[in-house]
């Protein structure tokens, strides 16, 4: 699957989720999704809960956040030494 397909899985509307990116035909968030693999979920233990999502809506939302901060500066919040 190309990273246009995948994008393609995303969508943003107002009338959705209050504008946040969502898997096409769901409710779930982009945001929502990525928090559960941070926190440790695997990507079966998610495909087991949420039965309409796919393997490639989970690649999908990893494609967004990568390319949401492809032009993104970042600056130190503080000097370590």
């Amino acid at each position: 699957m190309t990273d246009q397909q995948l994008l393609e899985r995303i969508t943003i509307n107002p009338k959705v989720m209050v504008g946040k990116p969502v898997i096409k035909g769901t409710r779930l968030t982009a945001e929502y999704i990525l928090s559960l693999l941070a926190h440790g979920a695997s990507e079966t233990e998610i495909l087991q809960e949420y039965s309409g999502l796919t393997r490639e809506d989970i690649q999908a939302c990893l494609l967004f956040a990568t390319r949401s901060l492809e032009n993104t500066a970042f600056m130190p919040l503080a000097e370590t030494v």
